[in-house]
């Protein structure tokens, strides 16, 4: 235990523990190991104090994330993937279609020679297994703990924290959420671009088995997503335009899923039961500085994305490779943690990333959210001729996949 006005001084100081910032902490260990780096995270939350032997019991309600193949290949760089894969339920096909026209394009992982386009896991399990990584390495944690104030200095950054600690980091990493606060304590702002949207999300049971298809159904309300869980219920996630989800949420039960099937159908038969119903605005942010001297910004502290391609987390695990890539290179270089040439250097590969998922999932909301004469004409032909064009159908499913950036 620090003495009390110490400053302690790290080499990174991670601001997060959660989904990314624990991918992070892992990704860092053979740097750790390789160059004695001294790493600390900071989570506000409480972790759970839960070993991966202990029974999991997941309830019907646990919030579940769409982990593409590409990532999956990441976790297991970072080894972690053998213990996800337990509770991870496989998407072997994902069926895109819009409500009321005959167009649709079918992505199917055979096709591909691959065994699974992506993979649907419980939130709670990743963290279980990212922490128990984490509880194997030499980091020094701070929680539950919140940073109370971020200070520039030359060297880095000072961080005062709720539990009376000072530390210093060379590197800090916000991979916080960015609901914090900190970005704006330090003066960096975001774009922000409001859809206008909101998702209601919760799980579903559904009369047949879903045979490890995840669905995207554009209606003329929104988009509709299903996800495959393990048994017979799928993950939903149905954009309301704002406003209009409100209602949705005070639903029976049951006419909740009579509204669910009308503007469904039945490609996954009955919907015969409903969680918990959670909504949430939906956004296009930006952070204006992703990088300053001795700073980097992750996950949705950088980005926050619509969730109409599912690339949100898959996007921000991307950007942990690249971040450690690029620290690895600067050590090699000789460059001081947080120098700003490696930080640079890691930005702009990010920015392409960036860009190209934005255009790929900004231009879908985009696309079907229009009514213009004609347009859904074009679009159902449109879904037709990807299907029926392997070169097309494919190009999509590598970019699902997260294996072309």
């Amino acid at each position: 235990m620090q003495a009390s006005g110490q400053t302690v001084t790290h080499d990174i100081v991670i601001v997060g523990g959660g989904l990314v910032g624990a991918s992070l902490g892992c990704a860092l260990a053979p740097l750790i190991e390789r160059y004695g780096w001294k790493v600390a995270i900071i989570e506000a939350a409480p972790l759970p104090a839960k070993s991966l032997d202990e029974a999991w019991q997941p309830s019907f309600d646990a919030r579940a994330s769409a982990i593409a193949e590409g990532s999956a290949q990441r976790f297991r760089q970072l080894g972690v993937w053998e213990a996800m894969q337990t509770e991870a339920t496989p998407i072997k096909r994902i069926h895109i279609s819009e409500r009321g026209r005959l167009g649709a394009t079918r992505l199917n992982a055979d096709e591909l020679g691959v065994d699974a386009l992506g993979h649907v896991i419980p939130n709670a399990w990743m963290g279980r297994v990212l922490h128990q990584r984490l509880s194997t390495l030499p980091l020094e944690w701070h929680c539950p703990a919140k940073v109370e104030s971020i200070t520039p200095t030359p060297q880095g950054h000072d961080l005062m924290l709720s539990d009376g600690s000072r530390l210093h980091g060379a590197l800090t990493v916000l991979a916080d959420g960015g609901r914090s606060g900190l970005k704006e304590q330090l003066g960096i702002g975001s774009r922000r671009e409001a859809y206008q949207q909101t998702a209601l999300i919760t799980h579903v049971g559904v009369s047949q088995p879903h045979q490890g298809v995840a669905y995207e159904r554009f209606t003329r309300a929104g988009p509709i997503a299903l996800l495959p869980l393990p048994g017979q219920a799928m993950e939903l996630i149905w954009t309301h335009t704002t406003g209009h989800e409100q209602a949705r949420l005070e639903l029976s039960d049951g006419d909740f899923l009579a509204q669910l099937q009308a503007a469904f159908g039945d490609r996954v038969g009955r919907f015969t039961q409903v969680g918990q119903r959670h909504s949430y605005p939906l956004a296009l942010i930006t952070a204006e500085e992703p990088v300053r001297p001795g700073l980097a910004v992750l996950g949705n502290a950088a980005h926050a994305l619509h969730p109409v391609a599912g690339q949100g987390f898959n996007l921000a695990l991307r950007g942990v490779m690249d971040l450690v890539e690029a620290l690895e290179q600067g050590e090699l270089a000789r460059r001081p943690l947080g120098d700003m040439t490696t930080l640079q250097t890691f930005e702009r590969q990010r920015a392409q990333d960036r860009a190209n998922v934005i255009r790929f999932s900004d231009g879908l909301i985009r696309l079907f959210g229009m009514n213009l004469p004609l347009l859904p004409h074009a679009r159902a032909a449109g879904l037709v001729g990807l299907n029926i064009v392997g070169p097309l159908r494919k190009g999509l499913a590598r970019r699902a996949m997260g294996l072309e950036r």
